[in-house]
C-alpha cells in the first residue's frame, strides 16, 4: 500500500508563505489526491484537491492564496500557501482517494502567528 509523508509545516507570520510537500512511496500518476486540514476543536476539512485528470478544486477560504500541484516524476504532491492567515493554523494532511479506502499521511503542523 502506498504511504504518504508530509513535510514543510512550521511557524510563519501572517502574510507569509509555506510550501507543503507530500512524498508518496508509489506512483501518483492520474490519482486523485488532496490536502485536508484540521484545526483544534474542528472537523477535518478539504483545503485543495486535484482530480485524476488534474483538475484543481479549492475551498472558498483558500482560493487565490493556495495552489496545489504534483510532480509525477518525484511522486510528490505540493501545496503552496501564500498570504497565510491565523485561521489557516491547522494540521495539514495529504490524502489519496481510493474506492477501496482513502490513504492518509501523518500530518504536518502549520501555525500562523505573530
Amino acid at each position: 500500500q502506498v504511504q504518504l509523508v508530509e513535510s514543510g509545516g512550521g511557524l510563519v507570520q501572517p502574510g507569509g508563505s509555506l510550501r507543503l510537500s507530500c512524498a508518496a512511496s508509489g506512483s501518483i500518476f492520474s490519482i486523485a489526491m488532496g490536502w485536508y486540514r484540521q484545526a483544534p476543536g474542528k472537523q477535518r476539512e478539504l483545503a485543495a484537491s486535484v482530480t485524476s485528470g488534474d483538475v484543481t478544486i479549492y475551498a472558498d477560504s483558500v482560493k487565490g492564496r493556495f495552489f496545489i500541484s504534483r510532480d509525477n516524476a518525484q511522486n510528490t504532491l505540493y501545496l503552496q500557501m501564500n498570504n497565510l492567515k491565523p485561521e489557516d493554523t491547522a494540521v495539514y494532511y495529504c490524502q489519496i482517494s481510493r474506492a477501496s479506502g482513502d490513504i492518509w499521511g501523518q500530518g504536518t503542523q502549520v501555525t500562523v502567528s505573530s
